[in-house]
């Protein structure tokens, strides 16, 4: 498939030139967040012990990485915390079905 290559939103003169930017952006995320789905399965592998795959301290500090971040870029707060404490959930539990699995394995 050809790249789609950037507009910025203001040179959208109608919404199938829009829906190929979010398409785009979509197509980049997806490969973002498979990159780090990768990185979360290789923490299930070197952490020792499950009770460490959900670290609370860590989740708050990468929610406010996350939002000082946002605020650099002009993303909105509204939409960044709720996308990132659901993607941390989500990896959490995806980091402990692999947890398991090795353990299961050994």
């Amino acid at each position: 498939m050809a790249e789609t290559p950037t507009v910025p939103p203001a040179a959208c003169a109608d919404m199938p030139a829009l829906r190929a930017q979010i398409d785009r952006l979509d197509r980049a995320l997806a490969g973002l967040l498979a990159e780090r789905q990768g990185y979360i399965e290789r923490a299930a592998i070197i952490k020792k012990d499950r009770n460490v795959v959900h670290d609370d301290a860590r989740i708050e500090d990468v929610v406010a990485k996350v939002l000082a971040e946002a605020k650099r870029v002009g993303l909105s707060a509204a939409i960044a915390e709720p996308v990132w404490r659901t993607l941390i959930a989500r990896c959490i539990a995806h980091e402990f079905e692999k947890f398991d699995a090795k353990t299961s394995a050994a």
